[in-house]
């Protein structure tokens, strides 16, 4: 399964440790894009055929070097810890994806849209691009998923070559070089996702399946914390529940999935997730838990080392 001892060897630390150190926790929806660069015409996206390629290959047969989908994102005074991150995570084979959210002011909006701009690296490969449309996104609400479906549907509309997608916050910041990463990620098969996933059980579902929250990102223009409701549930019966890490790193199969949904399962899942508390530590995991094709491919490690206080506090720990 291994290739070398390097790669067993990076593996081991990379289960222990995990590939990004995070020290916050935090993450929008419109079409809009600004990519830098010189226009290029896709020629068109072809859901069928673009399917059967993803489906049918068979990861374990390639040797070249996988390429990778990063989503960044960060509210108001991220701009340069975003920039920061960008830098530590880039790689001429990867393509990104910046999303500053509406909290952040105009100003600071703009100066992350021209270091972008002005990078002479990012200007010539065109892989890196920023969110236009800036959205209201609320801590543990469904706004974040909304944010990161967002960003998938653009890398798949734009027909970009990638495998696998990773969301990481302004604070993350990674453990291993780009090379080493891809290195590692050259020798596994392309269909595995790394997903931390537990179904919930128990005094778990009445507090956390049971409540309903309402998201005000959904529908105010300023940002506010999530609000619990006096109503309670049922629980759902056509699916389990499973919970995790918000942060992933997902398969292009997987993801098409989701988006594309052809039996409907993940556009369900969404609605729920809708008024679900934390849904960024749901969604993803109750989807490929309860989907035949996609449920053996779930490695439960996130692949992030995250500091805490002890006792835990809400945020991790930031790291030297």
């Amino acid at each position: 399964f291994f290739a070398s001892l390097l790669v067993s060897i990076t593996l081991f630390m990379a289960a222990i440790f995990g590939l990004y150190s995070s020290s916050y926790g935090g993450d929008q929806l419109q079409f809009d894009i600004i990519s830098f660069g010189k226009s290029e015409d896709s020629g068109g996206y072809f859901v069928e055929s673009d399917l059967k390629r993803s489906l049918d290959t068979n990861g374990d047969s390639k040797t070249e070097a996988p390429r990778l989908a990063y989503l960044i994102s960060g509210t108001k005074g991220d701009s340069q810890r975003m920039m920061r991150t960008l830098q530590a995570v880039y790689h001429p084979r990867n393509q990104y994806i910046l999303h500053m959210d509406l909290e952040a002011p105009p100003r600071e909006r703009l100066d992350l849209t021209m270091s972008v701009k002005n990078d002479p690296t990012f200007r010539e490969v065109e892989n890196v691009r920023v969110m236009a449309q800036s959205n209201l996104v609320t801590y543990k609400g469904p706004t974040m998923i909304a944010c990161t479906l967002q960003a998938i549907a653009i890398l798949l509309k734009e027909s970009l070559n990638w495998d696998w997608f990773i969301n990481l916050s302004a604070s993350d910041y990674p453990l291993i070089t780009q090379d080493d990463l891809l290195h590692v990620f050259s020798n596994l098969s392309r269909n595995l996702n790394f997903i931390e996933h537990t179904q919930i059980h128990g005094w778990k579902l009445n507090q956390r399946a049971k409540p309903i929250i309402v998201d005000p990102g959904l529908y105010l223009s300023k940002k506010s914390d999530i609000a619990l409701t006096t109503q309670r549930r049922s629980l759902p019966t056509s699916f389990k529940l499973f919970t995790g890490s918000a942060w992933v790193m997902l398969t292009r199969p997987f993801l098409e999935y989701c988006i594309w949904g052809w039996e409907n399962l993940p556009r369900t899942i969404l609605m729920y997730y809708t008024n679900f508390i934390s849904s960024p530590e749901g969604y993803f995991h109750t989807v490929i838990c309860n989907t035949e094709e996609f449920r053996s491919t779930a490695i439960s490690h996130d692949l992030h080392y995250i500091a805490w206080d002890n006792p835990p506090k809400q945020h991790p720990l930031p790291q030297g």
